[in-house]
């Protein structure tokens, strides 16, 4: 009997993803929910944070629906904060990051480059969710991202693929299955834990010089699994599990990047360092 629990899971939370997408502009300039403030081509980065934020959102999300909650966050704080559109397929509106991640990579360097041309920064800070989290790592190692951005903080990552809670090992019992899957998503094959894709970016080490690296994770994942697999090794890097600064944070894989309080305190840590506060529980009140 299939393990039907472990295949529906995933499923399910894949599905709510795809569920939680909202509409936006389309064009260079995305559109911004009504009121958030970000993507704000005027802003002009403070002296307190210098550097523009890039989010960069997950698979089947866009630029307004993976950001509700963090983008408004980090405006609060008096980031200039910016997200954008990737990963696009032929007639399919509104679900984006599943395209070829390499393309998408290239999506990302064009818009950082328009981010630092009219923000007048010489680097940028990116934020990733889950697909976003990892995508960047080609940017940087292959498309000269490195001189381009300071720090790269994924939550959630699919830094070395996923299983989907052992949903991919059953690929090879269906034929033609992972065919279809390339053909109709390349995203979704390139995040499977072995993939061609993964194997380029991860050979020859995880990070690049000149970046630092925050990856925060949640033990209660589904979609990437086993949660370990989205952390990094390599210098200038920060492993974080969402449980270590509060046991009781239960979020999974959507919810530790949709709205919780908690990891995007640790966000901002990441971002300015030299003025972190220590993470907890209560930190969902700040």
């Amino acid at each position: 009997m299939l393990p039907w629990k472990r295949v529906i899971r995933p499923i399910a939370a894949l599905l709510l993803a795809a569920g939680l997408t909202l509409p936006t502009a389309a064009g260079a300039h995305a559109a911004t929910a009504p009121g958030s403030g970000w993507n704000d081509w005027s802003c002009e980065p403070s002296a307190a944070h210098p550097r523009p934020v890039v989010l960069v959102h997950g698979t089947f999300g866009n630029s307004v629906d993976n950001w509700l909650g963090l983008a408004p966050y980090l405006k609060h704080r008096g980031y200039c904060v910016f997200s954008l559109d990737y990963g696009q397929l032929p007639g399919v509106p509104l679900f984006h990051g599943l395209g070829p991640t390499e393309k998408s990579a290239e999506q990302l360097d064009a818009f950082v480059d328009e981010v630092l041309a009219a923000t007048g920064a010489a680097e940028a800070d990116l934020v990733g969710h889950s697909q976003g989290g990892m995508m960047p790592r080609h940017y940087l190692k292959f498309l000269g991202g490195a001189d381009e951005v300071n720090a790269l903080v994924g939550i959630a990552p699919s830094n070395h693929g996923t299983t989907l809670g052992g949903l991919t090992r059953l690929l090879p019992y269906f034929p033609g299955a992972e065919d279809l899957l390339s053909e109709a998503t390349p995203a979704l094959a390139d995040q499977v834990a072995g993939s061609d894709f993964l194997t380029r970016l991860n050979e020859g080490g995880d990070t690049v010089p000149g970046v630092r690296y925050t990856v925060i994770a949640t033990r209660y994942d589904e979609v990437v699994t086993p949660y370990r697999s989205g952390f990094l090794t390599g210098p200038d890097v920060r492993n974080v599990l969402l449980q270590d600064l509060c046991p009781l944070d239960l979020s999974e894989h959507l919810a530790i990047g949709l709205f919780d309080r908690v990891a995007f305190h640790e966000v901002a840590n990441a971002l300015d360092p030299a003025h972190a506060e220590p993470t907890t529980c209560a930190s969902v009140f700040d």
